[in-house]
């Protein structure tokens, strides 16, 4: 089981549902720390809080801001 960090994260059967219809990752990419992005990026869209204001547990404020990024423009 994945730990879930904030009461508005992803559970693990919306994790399971949404990873399946997400890109491919790349190869040294984990799901684990894929689905820690996503929920960073779920966690700024929510509360409209500053990129850098990010809780930590989501990883580096600038990994999840380049992954909202690039899914932005798609």
């Amino acid at each position: 089981m994945i730990a879930v960090w904030g009461r508005g994260d992803l559970s693990d059967e919306q994790w399971s549902v949404l990873e399946s219809l997400l890109p491919v990752a790349g190869v040294h990419r984990m799901s684990a720390g894929r689905r820690r992005l996503v929920d960073g990026v779920r966690w700024r869209v929510r509360t409209g809080a500053p990129w850098r204001d990010l809780p930590g547990e989501y990883g580096p404020w600038q990994s999840v801001y380049g992954l909202f990024r690039r899914w932005h423009l798609l």
